[in-house]
C-alpha cells in the first residue's frame, strides 16, 4: 500500500478541496492509502459526505493553520500542531510515507522541507518544477520556480538534471530538451552566470540541452524544460499565467459586447471552452520539490479538488517509477564525469 499525506488547511478552498481531491486520488488508484491532517471533526464530516473508503484513510488530528502571513521560520519552531508542519515531521519519521501533498504557504514548506527532510545525495539545493501547457498540446517544466533566488551554474546544471529526470519519469518524456531561461539564444548572451551555465550544460552527458531560451518562446512547445533560477522562473511563470488570464477576460468582454458577437460565440462555445480547459492551471497539478528525500507536490493555493487530485496523481506515479532512485543516479553519474575531467 502506498502511503500519501494531505495537507488539508492553509489553501485557499481548505479543507473541502484538499479532501475532494483525496478522495478522487483514493479512487483512482486502489493501491493508495491517504493520511489527511487538519481539524479531526471536519475531515470526518466531510469524508462521510464523499463516501470516502475509510479503510484507506487515516486522519491525524493537527487543527493549526500555517498562513501566508507568517514568517517561515517562525512557523516552522512555533506551529508544531498545524496540519503543515505535522506532515514534515509524519513524512520524515515514517518509513512508510512516501509524499506529502500540501496547498499551504510556499515559503514555510520549503523551509520545513529543507530543514526537517534528508536531501537526496549529491543535490546542492531542492528546486521546484511546475508545469504548462504549450501551444502544440505538449507541456513545459520551469526548474527552478521559487524556491532558490540565488543560484550558482553547479545548482543550475542540477536543475536540469532534476527535472530531465522528472519529466522522464512522470511523463515519459524521452530526452527532454532543456532550454536555459536567458534573455538572447546566442550562446554569450546573459551576464556571468547565465554564459558559465550555458558551457557547463553543453558538456553535461545525459542531458538535453538544446540551448539558450527567451521568455517568448516559453509555450511554443519548443522545449520541455526551461532551467533558471528561482526569482526568473518565479516571474517567467506568474507573468505567462497573468497574461492568458487577462487575454480570457479580454476574450469574454469583447464576445459579451455586442449581439452578433453574442451570436458567433454560440457557434464557437465548444472550441471557446476547450480554449478554457486547456489554459487552466487546475488540470496540470502542482509544482514539485525535487531533490528532497522525500516526495513533496506544492498545489497552486486556489486549487480546487480536481486539481488537488492531479497532485495525487503526480506523486503516485513519482512513487512508482522510482523518480528519487533516477535523480540519484543522474546526479552521481554527473559526479563521476567531472572528477574524470579533473584527472584528464
Amino acid at each position: 500500500m502506498i502511503r500519501i499525506a494531505m495537507d488539508c488547511l492553509g489553501g485557499d478552498r481548505s479543507p473541502d478541496a484538499n479532501l475532494e481531491g483525496g478522495v478522487l486520488g483514493l479512487q483512482a488508484h486502489p493501491d493508495v492509502q491517504m493520511i489527511f491532517l487538519g481539524d479531526e471533526a471536519q475531515i470526518k464530516g466531510k469524508l462521510e459526505e464523499l463516501k470516502a473508503p475509510v479503510e484507506r484513510v487515516e486522519i491525524i488530528h493537527a487543527p493549526d493553520v500555517v498562513t501566508g502571513e507568517d514568517r517561515p521560520m517562525d512557523a516552522v519552531r512555533m506551529k508544531k500542531d498545524s496540519s503543515m508542519i505535522r506532515g514534515i515531521k509524519l513524512l520524515r519519521e515514517d518509513e512508510s510515507v512516501a509524499a506529502l501533498i500540501s496547498t499551504g504557504a510556499t515559503g514555510t514548506l520549503v523551509s520545513a522541507a529543507t530543514l526537517r527532510i534528508g536531501r537526496i545525495e549529491n543535490v546542492r539545493r531542492p528546486a521546484f518544477c511546475p508545469i504548462l501547457p504549450t501551444m502544440n498540446g505538449g507541456i513545459v517544466g520551469v526548474c527552478d520556480s521559487g524556491a532558490n533566488v540565488d543560484c550558482s551554474p553547479e545548482q543550475l546544471q542540477q536543475f536540469a538534471l532534476m527535472g530531465s529526470a522528472y519529466l522522464e519519469c512522470t511523463y515519459g518524456i524521452g530526452s527532454p530538451r532543456a532550454a536555459l531561461l536567458n534573455v538572447g539564444v546566442e550562446s554569450e548572451k546573459g551576464d556571468d552566470l547565465h554564459r558559465a551555465a550555458y558551457a557547463l550544460l553543453s558538456k553535461t552527458e545525459g542531458l538535453n540541452f538544446v540551448g539558450n531560451m527567451e521568455s517568448r518562446d516559453f509555450l511554443s512547445g519548443n522545449y520541455d524544460l526551461v532551467v533558471s533560477d528561482g526569482f526568473s522562473g518565479n516571474v517567467l511563470i506568474k507573468s505567462t499565467e497573468g497574461a492568458c488570464l487577462e487575454m480570457l477576460k479580454r476574450l469574454k468582454k469583447d464576445l459579451s459586447s455586442k449581439l452578433i458577437n453574442k451570436i458567433g460565440a454560440l457557434f464557437m462555445y465548444r472550441t471557446l471552452m476547450e480554449e478554457k480547459k486547456f489554459m487552466n492551471y487546475q488540470n496540470y497539478g502542482g509544482s514539485v520539490l525535487l531533490g528532497c528525500e522525500k516526495i513533496i507536490v506544492k498545489g497552486h493555493g486556489s486549487s480546487k479538488g480536481t486539481a488537488v487530485s492531479k497532485c495525487v496523481d503526480q506523486a503516485y506515479t513519482m512513487i512508482t517509477s522510482g523518480l528519487q532512485e533516477k535523480i540519484a543516479e543522474s546526479l552521481k553519474k554527473n559526479i563521476c564525469q567531472q572528477e574524470e575531467t579533473k584527472n584528464v
